[in-house]
């Protein structure tokens, strides 16, 4: 079974920056797309980020410019660098991907990792 171990979260003042790890484990053929979302106490999911395989990325309107997502196939690893954060960052940063396993594209999600900003 596919596993997403996400690591990177943690304390950082606002103006800081952070970056997320998102790392792939298990019999993996090839990621199709990989993604970030978001839970806070009090606020709705939201997705920040996405990337497919080939590169072409989606940044939600919160985020764009300040945060940048990308792909390492080689190392089965995704990473999120996030800058120029601010309080409204603070949540749970979930890893999401659809890999291939043999000839089956399937939907994974890592365990969470806790950003916080705050002074």
């Amino acid at each position: 079974q596919v596993q997403l171990v996400e690591s990177g979260g943690g304390l950082v003042q606002p103006g800081g920056s952070l970056r997320l790890s998102c790392a792939a484990s298990g019999s993996i053929f090839s990621i199709n797309f990989m993604g970030w979302v978001r839970q806070a106490p009090g606020k709705e999911r939201e997705l920040v980020a996405t990337s497919t395989g080939s590169g072409t990325t989606y940044y939600g309107d919160s985020v764009k410019g300040r945060f940048t997502i990308a792909i390492d196939n080689a190392k089965h690893t995704g990473y999120l660098r996030m800058d120029n954060l601010n309080v409204e960052d603070t949540a749970v940063y979930y890893c999401h991907a659809n890999i291939v396993t043999g000839q089956r594209a399937q939907n994974y999600w890592g365990q969470g990792t806790q950003v916080t900003v705050s002074s």
